[in-house]
């Protein structure tokens, strides 16, 4: 009878609470990313009350992601001493608070205090989240998780220009802030009670699962041999330069580390270029194409519909097709990142056309988004992770915040398709800078 229980026991099927994990983190930062992403919405609106050049609101726009970038490093201090629980429920607060906020400003100086506050208040919450995913999803799943993430960053933006365009027509542009506040305010007090820093501490997780996640279960009990998903692509593996790569385990190694800093830049660019479509877009729709606020809506919302999808398939192909290898959808991103914008610049005024090619851009930029996470977690030990990730995301965010700034000059001076062929060109430096790192994939003989 001792036997048979133990049998049993044994074969007891997994728990599944990492997904659950993954609904909660893709819900809290959907919050947040609508957060960020509103500004662009009101900006027109804001202009009309606050008079300022293209420059001025790009650099308004710009503040935020600022004071995000440089908040990454001294968040990972705060995650690596405090845990990722209790940090990333204060942490997202915080942005509810300052959100709500921003919407009692009464003059631009308070605008930027509020986008500051924000960006420092959301800081921690990246880290956070890639953090958790590191902990919580075993390699194979990793690349998946992140895109689960991802995904929650773009669709962020597809809720904000069509919520908050309702809420202008109906309020005014204060009361958006004020809409998107509130559920900011109970999912972060959800967190903290169902998710906790490490899988064998919670108890919504079972040993089997926990065995899982660190990567002791036997695959081919599983049913999936993962010797099968390791075959060697001969011509990819040596244009992606595919290396073998010791793991860094000491914070000195991951500063030093070229691939992580080749990782950082890229993102930096290509960052960069959905940032600049965030802060400018609603505008470009409303005074290059006429379009009304309802349909800027609408149409501002396509690309992040796209990036939606484009960070689950991109998270697959990952995981699933390439078996880990992250490079290619990197490289396939930024080359087709390139061509879209050039195509953007001479499509007509008709909103479903524009829509569906903004859709698409949207799809290809995102299909290499979840890669840029996942690429540190594969060589950097667990505990020094936070470290990388910092310096990755803080790469991105420097890339976000320098863009609609630089974007705002470029309308001052040169216009509307210098901006676009300013994307296409930094789109070309991602690949060429991906060229240069390593992709760390093991590979049987």
């Amino acid at each position: 009878m001792t036997i048979n229980v133990k049998k049993s026991f044994a074969t007891r099927p997994a728990t599944h609470h990492r997904w659950w994990v993954a609904v909660l983190f893709f819900l809290i930062y959907t919050i947040a990313a609508s957060d960020r992403a509103n500004l662009g919405v009101v900006l027109p609106f804001i202009r009309k009350e606050f008079v300022m050049t293209n420059a001025e609101a790009g650099g308004l726009v710009s503040l935020f992601l600022l004071a995000y970038a440089l908040i990454q490093l001294p968040s990972a201090w705060l995650i690596s001493r405090f845990g990722v629980r209790k940090v990333f429920t204060i942490s997202m607060l915080l942005t509810s608070i300052v959100t709500g906020l921003t919407g009692l400003a009464n003059s631009i100086f308070h605008l930027k205090i509020c986008r500051v506050m924000l960006g420092i208040a959301e800081g921690p919450l990246p880290i956070g989240v890639t953090s958790t995913i590191n902990n919580w999803f075993p390699s194979k799943e990793k690349g998946i998780a992140s895109g689960i993430f991802l995904s929650s960053i773009k669709l962020g933006p597809v809720i904000t220009p069509i919520l908050g365009a309702l809420i202008i027509s109906v309020w005014g542009w204060k009361e958006v802030f004020f809409f998107f506040a509130l559920p900011g305010i109970i999912l972060p007090l959800l967190w903290y009670v169902f998710v906790t820093d490490r899988p064998p501490s919670s108890r919504f997780t079972n040993q089997q699962e926990v065995d899982l996640i660190n990567e002791k279960v036997n695959d081919i009990q599983e049913g999936n041999n993962a010797e099968l998903g390791y075959k060697k692509i001969p011509y990819l593996d040596t244009f992606i330069r595919v290396k073998q790569i010791k793991t860094l385990e000491t914070t000195k190694s991951v500063y030093r580390s070229w691939n992580v800093w080749g990782c950082s830049l890229g993102y930096c660019f290509q960052l960069g270029i959905s940032s600049l479509l965030l802060a400018w877009m609603p505008t470009y729709l409303l005074t290059e194409k006429h379009l009304s606020v309802m349909g800027m809506g609408f149409v501002a919302a396509a690309p992040w519909v796209g990036a939606v999808l484009g960070n689950i398939t991109g998270g697959i192909i990952s995981d699933k097709l390439l078996a880990k290898r992250r490079k290619p959808g990197m490289m396939i991103s930024a080359l087709s990142t390139s061509v879209m914008m050039l195509l953007l610049i001479y499509a007509p005024a008709n909103p479903f056309l524009y829509a569906a090619l903004l859709f698409l851009t949207g799809l290809l930029l995102s299909i290499g988004f979840s890669a840029y996470m996942v690429y540190p977690m594969s060589f950097i030990a667990k505990d020094k992770f936070p470290t990388a990730n910092a310096l990755v995301n803080m790469g991105g965010q420097l890339g976000a915040a320098a863009t609609p700034f630089i974007g705002g000059i470029i309308l001052d001076h040169l216009g509307w398709n210098t901006v676009f062929v300013f994307m296409a060109g930094i789109s070309i430096l991602t690949f060429l800078m991906l060229l240069s790192i390593d992709e760390p994939t093991k590979i049987n003989p």
